[in-house]
């Protein structure tokens, strides 16, 4: 299973890592198909570390009414470049928050402490790009 993430800079292509973070993987994909990702912003960005989006608030400080468990056990347990994670305010408090990873070099201590649940593998340059405020103008599952 993969997916797009429509931003106003272009689109991203997205693997999911299934085998390695599926309950996480399942969460993502379902907020997903219930549209829950559209229109909403990239709330926290910080150059060359990480884009975050994910909140329905726009803060940071929402969620989807849930939390779910870390998966850190997995082999793609790695922060590298356009590697998506999920955002948590500790363990085991993640819900829909995520991140997407700039570099290697600026992330790597946040191997096994946040759950690696995919990857950009097609136009990872318009991580660079995009700005706070920017809009996830819409993610779409795309069934292979």
């Amino acid at each position: 299973m993969h997916a797009e993430l429509h931003t106003d800079h272009g689109v991203m292509k997205i693997e999911f890592f299934e085998t390695d973070a599926p309950n996480t993987v399942t969460n993502f994909t379902k907020l997903i198909k219930e549209g829950y990702y559209n229109g909403l912003t990239f709330h926290r960005v910080i150059p060359d570390f990480v884009v975050q989006g994910g909140c329905p608030n726009g803060t940071g400080s929402g969620g989807p009414g849930y939390t779910i468990k870390c998966e850190l056990d997995g082999g793609n347990q790695y922060h590298d470049r356009g590697v998506l994670s999920m955002a948590h305010a500790g363990r085991d408090t993640g819900g829909s928050q995520f991140f997407i990873c700039h570099n290697r070099q600026n992330t790597q201590h946040l191997d096994r402490n946040h759950t690696c649940f995919g990857k950009v593998t097609e136009n990872v340059d318009i991580v660079d790009k995009i700005k706070q405020g920017d809009k996830i103008i819409k993610l779409l599952i795309i069934e292979s």
